[in-house]
């Protein structure tokens, strides 16, 4: 029989239990709330009465199939970025919403994605295109894009570029003048292909809103720049353009190629797009004419009865729900992705459920939704696992004879491939059999071609000349040859590693401002989403040495062995004849492996970074200037050589002599000049170093090694920005990552994301260079030829006083500067004494590590009466045999840590620990009379005590058993060895007291005699009288074992009582 205690207890459970249940079954029955958020205009693409027929029609064919019971509620967002947020904010207030399906409108779509990742409610939208999106981590971490992102677009353009050969197209664009608008989807999309190209094509928007656009002026513009036309606009304006083409011949010569990206239509227009009914026979004819040059890229749609079916459906519900008729056209891709994402949503919450979870755990339902394949309504739909899906695409092409636009290729989103459709091909313009090129023969403006005919005796002349000049020419190029030829032979640049006299400082790594010539700086080793560009970084130093009685900077070449090629043979040289005041020479190079290194001049003043960075260095507008004017004469130099441009110019790139003479340094030999193959791609360093980078450079996916020459104008407004600014690269007024910055840039917003300029402390005419160096546009950035005038005249406005006076000048601030930095290494190296000598405290006594730091000789001493103690664990050989070595070395840690920190509340020495063993001692080398004993006891009693409380990590259940055995008597101590010296002691007492430990028992304190007689004079400790037992070279012994101590007398350590019994 039951008691009533195990009665009341099962009825409680059962109760519960059934409580559990009924919860689930009202969960479950619930119908799951589907909220659509899309504007109601009829205009759009995606309105709800196109919409929300198509939910409703996943949500029935669910319900056929037996899923769960789903409700669909709807809300207008206007496409406004004030009303449709509080769309959203109503139905989550009201309890009506599990799942957005939208918004559609993009500044719709991001307040409510942040707000949906607060509230824990997924959201799976059509639209949410643009790369603002592509980072889903924090603020829309819940999102899943139905239609994947823009930058898809950019790909198949990438592909249909190398598919026909070519490189140069022209991209023309919808969007509205009036930017309170915003900008438009077009804007967005062809932005898109701007930026996965790598490259600057040229781009012109025009607004189709507007009472009266001239086409023919747009189209005259692009046809100076392209022949390769890429569209986005409504049909209507597609069509005006196309007609416009024709009108200027454009369409019959073949030689232009359009391109129309199209994502909204549907089949029905696509199909016939030229086609207007309310146009005469003679204008469709022409329109048809034009659009044999247009080729038509847009969303794949099934030819399926299954998808046939369904545009029948949607139809019907829209008429049912909203007594309006769909229209003539089938439903577009931005509506069958609704259907696909209930679909997907469903699937979700059924996996999601079945695991025990909730249908309002949004996150767990959001993960089952990515990186996952299902059969949607137009095949299989692929979600990759940043939440987006993989859309396919078609290219569309006009078959002459029938007037209809048909399918040639397929790009499919997985492959990222085209898949020709069998036996279907693009029917080029002008009757042409090939793709036409992308840069006509004679050039854009047919300049590379003439129809002059020169009479005969000017064609008799000239060909003599020339051949008169070539000859000359010819023989002082092969005398250039020959000789060039004997100076690579002589190799003037090579130094064997013999000839370098080594300082062997090595590499040093320090923390404060100053970085020296070749430095390298890294970053933390926090992820980059951690660090902000105000964070600290460390600093690296490269080797100096001498050669040929100078100071060199050894800068190591971080491969195994170094081919030596004719191509580099030749920079070689051309960096050997470069000679330049604001140059940093370069001396030569060694080849010798393993020791291969570049060779150049030294500056010991360190860089311009860390002059910048030293808070102690005050810089006049005068000095500010000259530095500038010195990078941007060192600069002019490099340009007008044969090295062309610098590729890496930074300000820790430009180093400073004793001169006070700036130079540029860590250009050509980009082939040597390898970065760590092992860093990685997200961290700091990485993006860091990308931060003087020009953003034409940066959208390339390989760009120049040597960078160019518009690129390092855009460098040099970065440096001169940290130069009038001194708050660090790329200061801005938000404290972001470099990576963060690096995207801004890259994205080309308007206008452009650059650095912060204070106009409060700055120049207002420097303000005007910088800004013209650092333009979008690289042709509107002066070259260094300019830039040497401008810096002149504003560096002689600055100016005051004679030349020899600003130049005492400068040397009183670097004497001052000086002062502090010897204050300043002065104080680090009394710190790093300091931590020193606490580390030798902790080696040795503080008496004999005292001796040892004032250099004096430590002698071995005798103790008339010292107490030593010794332990170990009972049973460690089994329980390391049973356990892995690192859980030895884990247990064995704990537990001396542990010790460690009780003995130091105590008058003891550790003296040392071997494998389980623990020995210390008591009375030395600072005696304290029989003090020893009684410290001794206590801390026995103290270790005793927390062994009783101590857990094995890996066996919880096993109580370590700690042995303890402890003698008082003399003994001798000493430092032993030059090499890891070790404080030791000497003498019987110490083996006796090794004896009582070994001798005693599992959690007792064994005694001796002579330390029982000590421990007697303070009559506070219990001690219990063990009797005689044999010891190994000692006979019998009378020992006693140590019970506690009396806490009435001694309050300061209150012991508990040793157990009466223990067995082994």
């Amino acid at each position: 029989m039951l008691g009533i205690k195990s009665r009341i207890a099962l009825i409680v459970f059962l109760i519960t239990c059934f409580g559990s249940l009924a919860s689930e079954d009202t969960e479950a029955s619930k119908p799951i709330k589907l909220a659509v958020l899309a504007p109601l205009d009829e205009s759009q693409p995606f309105s709800l009465y196109k919409v929300v027929p198509a939910v409703r029609y996943a949500v029935d064919t669910l319900a056929r199939e037996g899923g769960r019971a789903m409700e669909v509620l709807y809300r207008d967002t206007v496409c406004s970025s004030t009303y449709g947020p509080l769309a959203a904010i109503d139905l989550y207030n009201a309890g009506a919403a599990d799942v957005f399906l939208g918004p559609l409108c993009p500044y719709v779509l991001a307040p409510v994605a942040r707000y949906s990742a607060v509230w824990g409610i997924p959201i799976l939208t059509a639209a949410g295109q643009t790369d603002t999106f592509d980072n889903k981590e924090p603020q829309y971490k819940l999102l899943t894009r139905m239609n994947g992102s823009y930058s898809q677009i950019g790909k198949i353009f990438i592909q249909v570029l190398k598919r026909f050969n070519w490189n140069v197209i022209a991209l023309i664009f919808h969007n509205y003048e009036d930017r309170s608008l915003g900008n438009s989807n077009c804007y967005f999309t062809l932005g898109a292909v701007y930026t996965s190209l790598g490259r600057r094509p040229f781009h012109k928007d025009f607004d189709e809103t507007a009472k009266k656009m001239d086409y023919k002026k747009l189209l005259d513009e692009v046809s100076q720049n392209a022949r390769v036309i890429v569209m986005c606009g409504s049909p209507n304006s597609i069509r005006d353009i196309l007609l416009t083409a024709e009108e200027m011949g454009m369409v019959d010569s073949g030689e232009y190629v359009f391109f129309n990206v199209e994502l909204f239509t549907s089949k029905n227009e696509s199909r016939k797009p030229w086609y207007r009914e309310e146009d005469s026979f003679e204008m469709n004819e022409r329109a048809r004419k034009s659009y044999e040059a247009l080729i038509t890229v847009t969303a794949r749609r099934p030819e399926t009865a299954e998808y046939a079916e369904f545009s029948k459906g949607v139809k019907t519900l829209a008429q049912q729900y909203f007594e309006k008729p769909y229209g003539k056209e089938e439903v577009n891709t931005y509506v069958t992705a609704f259907h696909d994402a209930v679909i997907l949503y469903s699937l979700a919450v059924n996996e999601t459920v079945s695991e025990g979870y909730s249908v309002k755990n949004g996150s767990i339902i959001t993960q089952k939704m990515w990186n996952r394949t299902f059969e949607g309504i137009t095949g299989n739909v692929s979600i990759n696992e940043q939440g987006d899906r993989y859309v396919d695409y078609s290219l569309l092409d006009m078959d002459s004879e029938t007037g209809l636009f048909e399918v040639v290729a397929n790009y499919y989103g997985v492959s990222q491939q085209f898949v020709d459709v069998p036996g279907k091909s693009i029917r080029w313009a002008g009757n042409r059999d090939s793709p036409p090129p992308d840069v006509p023969p004679c050039g854009f403006d047919g300049s590379l071609c003439t129809d002059e005919l020169f009479p005969q005796y000017v064609i008799v002349t000239s060909v003599l000349s020339t051949v008169v000049f070539v000859f000359m020419i010819m023989s002082f190029f092969i005398y250039r040859h020959f000789q060039l030829e004997a100076e690579l032979a002589s190799m003037t640049w090579k130094i064997t590693w013999e000839d370098i006299v080594n300082t062997k400082q090595g590499i040093k790594k320090r923390s404060g401002s100053r970085q020296s010539l070749n430095r390298a700086s890294i970053g933390s080793s926090c992820p980059s989403e951690t660090l902000s560009i105000a964070d600290i970084n460390r600093q690296v130093f490269v080797r100096n040495g001498y050669y040929k009685g100078m100071v060199v900077a050894i800068k190591t070449i971080n491969k195994t062995r170094v081919d030596i090629t004719r191509s580099l043979l030749l920079e070689l040289k051309k960096m050997k004849d470069l000679q330049h005041e604001h140059i940093v020479r370069f001396i030569g190079c060694c080849i010798d492996a393993p020791h291969c290194c570049l060779v150049t001049e030294y500056c010991q003043k360190g860089s311009l970074q860390d002059i910048l960075e030293n808070d102690e260095i005050k810089l006049d507008w005068m000095f500010r200037f000259s530095l500038m004017h010195d990078v941007v004469k060192g600069m002019a130099y490099l340009h007008s050589s044969d090295i062309r441009s610098h590729g890496n110019l930074k300000s820790s790139n430009c180093v400073v002599d004793s001169r006070f003479v700036l130079k540029i340094t860590d250009f050509g030999l980009y082939c040597l000049r390898v970065y760590d193959e092992n860093e990685n791609e997200d961290s700091y360093a990485h993006w860091r170093r990308k931060l003087w980078t020009a953003p034409e450079l940066l959208r390339m996916q390989n760009s120049p090694s040597e960078g160019t020459q518009k690129g390092d104008v855009y460098s040099f407004a970065v440096i001169a920005h940290e130069i009038v600014q001194r708050k660090g690269v790329f200061y801005t007024s938000t404290d972001i990552s470099p990576k963060e910055i690096i995207d801004n840039v890259i994205y080309g917003m308007k206008p452009s994301y650059r650095p912060t300029l204070e106009m409060d402390n700055c120049d207002e005419g420097m303000v005007h260079v910088i800004k013209r160096c650092w333009a979008e546009d690289p042709c509107d950035r002066p070259d260094f030829q300019t830039l040497k005038s401008i810096i002149r005249k504003l560096n002689k406005e600055k100016e005051s006083g004679n030349i020899l006076d600003n130049l005492l000048s400068r040397m009183e601030q670097y004497a001052n500067n000086l002062e502090a930095l010897v204050e300043e290494r002065t104080a680090d190296y009394l710190e790093e004494k300091r931590k020193a000598e606490n580390l030798l405290y902790q080696l040795l006594p503080k008496s004999v590590a005292s001796q040892l730091i004032h250099g004096q000789s430590v002698t071995a001493e005798a103790f008339d009466s010292v107490t030593i103690y010794f332990s170990d664990i009972v049973g460690f050989t089994s329980l390391s045999a049973q356990s892995t070595p690192m859980q030895v070395i884990d247990l064995l840690n704990d537990l001396y840590t542990c010790f460690d920190s009780i003995i130091e509340n105590f008058d003891v020495y550790k003296v040392e620990t071997i494998g389980d063993a623990y020995m210390v001692v008591s009375g030395l080398p600072v005696k304290n009379g029989n003090l020893h004993a009684r410290e001794i006891a206590r801390m026995s009693l103290r270790l005793l005590d927390a062994v009783l409380s101590f857990t094995i990590k890996h066996r919880p259940k096993e109580q370590l058993k700690l042995r303890i055995g402890m003698h008082s008597g003399p003994c001798a101590a000493g430092v032993v060895g030059l090499k890891m010296p070790r404080y030791c002691l000497f003498g019987d007492t110490v083996n006796t007291a090794s004896r009582m430990e070994s001798n005693g028992l599992p959690l007792k304190i064994h005694v001796s005699s002579s330390t029982k007689e000590v421990l007697e004079t303070f009559k506070t400790f219990r001690l219990e009288l063990r009797g005689e037992i044999e010891m190994k070279g000692k006979g019998k012994q009378t020992t006693y074992w140590l019970l506690g101590e009396d806490t009435v007398q001694n309050s300061t350590h209150d012991h508990k009582e040793v157990p009466k019994e223990t067995n082994l």
